[in-house]
């Protein structure tokens, strides 16, 4: 009975994993899709560019702070999701909640998300070549792109909505792509994984 239910365990754990790294991956995609479409057509609607930025972070920090809880093998890719994730739902609630606010305020505030996460990503690469995951340098040089591209977002002093917007697209699909190649490269999932503790059963002797 007790492997019966040790065996329940780790596989709802590795459905956890597996729904946190599947799901950041296709939010990843749809992050990369808004992206081209905002850099295709950069004269939308503020209030079209809040909700669909909105409900993206919305949706993308609930699935990092599910990712943080998951526990997968390397520990690398979700160990900041925790903060980050309440900060990328924080944002999009305000990016929600002003739909009709001035390109530079949506920005500022997607600037600011973009950022961290670039700046997290940093150490995650750090962390992952002390791991000794070859492409770590893959996900060093998106990150330094990635925040970048916030960086630009919080303090581009141009008044051109238009190209705030452009700017908004790359961030988000630079976004898009960091997280899609932290997933595939820094995130490891298998079915024997072993728990955090080393649990020992008690026996006793007739």
């Amino acid at each position: 009975m007790r492997r019966l239910s040790d065996e329940s365990g780790k596989y709802m754990k590795t459905k956890v994993m597996r729904t946190a790294k599947l799901g950041n991956i296709i939010i990843s995609v749809l992050l990369c899709a808004a992206g081209i479409m905002l850099i295709a057509f950069p004269r939308l609607s503020a209030q079209m560019i809040a909700a669909v930025c909105g409900i993206l972070l919305i949706i993308s920090g609930a699935l990092r702070l599910i990712g943080y809880f998951s526990k997968d093998l390397y520990r690398l890719a979700f160990q900041y999701d925790l903060a980050l994730g309440i900060l990328t739902v924080a944002v999009g609630i305000i990016v929600l909640l002003h739909p009709s606010g001035t390109a530079k305020l949506i920005s500022i505030a997607l600037g600011i998300s973009v950022l961290a996460d670039g700046l997290f990503k940093i150490q995650i690469s750090v962390d992952s070549r002390r791991f000794g995951l070859r492409r770590w340098w893959l996900i060093l040089a998106l990150a330094l792109l990635t925040g970048a591209a916030g960086l630009l977002l919080i303090f581009y002093p141009s008044e051109s909505s238009v190209i705030l917007t452009i700017l908004l697209g790359i961030s988000l699909l630079a976004e898009g792509i960091l997280n899609i190649c932290t997933m595939l490269i820094a995130v490891k999932i298998i079915g024997h994984q072993q728990p955090d503790v080393i649990e020992s059963e008690d026996y006793s002797v007739l």
